[in-house]
């Protein structure tokens, strides 16, 4: 389906590389993954400031030592904040019982497996296991968002029905399988849903239009 590969070409053709995902460390992009569920990301920074304001984010444990309800108050600003300190915390426990706290141990594990064991993490679904993998492990992974299920159906590529794998199977079944390649499409995706392809969509200025 040439028409994957002639929608990325556009997209970077206007806006140009996006450089994500913003974080200085994989534990910072994991937090900011699970934090950013339901929420915008201007949000997400502002939880992920508080963390590294008093220096939780330079290792797993800090976190875990918290108890939930002090993890809460820092994240507030990310929405849903306790649901989400559960979530935090769910995936530091499975990191300390499986690679004893540690995140480059964790990085040596095969794809499929730590796929596997995200998924089985309370909290963890497939968009965020999948953006853990692409942006904090580098693995050649497409992550499927809301943005992709709207512009994509939008212009008939998909069908709103289409569960996240067989739309991620479409979109890795017709791109070279290259980390570079799905970070940036993901990216460009986000930017494109927020610059034009918005609920009420701006259609007359839209790299898309008439594609």
């Amino acid at each position: 389906m040439r028409i994957i590969k002639s929608i990325y070409n556009r997209l970077y053709g206007r806006f140009g590389p996006q450089s994500w995902w913003p974080g200085d460390t994989r534990l910072e992009i994991i937090v900011g993954a699970i934090l950013t569920q339901n929420t915008a990301w201007s949000n997400v920074e502002k939880a992920i400031a508080n963390l590294k304001d008093e220096k939780l984010l330079s290792s797993p444990g800090k976190i875990l030592k918290l108890n939930d309800g002090a993890l809460a108050e820092r994240i507030r600003p990310a929405g849903y904040y306790n649901v989400k300190a559960a979530r935090v915390k769910n995936f530091l426990k499975y990191l300390d019982s499986r690679y004893d706290s540690s995140l480059r141990r964790m990085a040596s594990q095969n794809t499929d497996q730590l796929r596997k064991e995200l998924l089985d993490v309370s909290g963890i679904g497939p968009e965020t296991c999948d953006s853990i993998l692409l942006y904090a492990f580098n693995r050649p992974i497409f992550v499927v968002d809301a943005y992709t299920k709207r512009i994509f159906s939008r212009h008939n590529i998909i069908s709103d029905s289409l569960e996240y794998h067989d739309i991620q199977k479409l979109f890795m079944g017709n791109l070279p399988s290259d980390r570079e390649i799905f970070n940036e499409y993901h990216a460009l995706i986000v930017r494109l849903a927020k610059t034009h392809c918005k609920f009420r969509p701006r259609c007359d200025l839209c790299p898309l239009k008439g594609i």
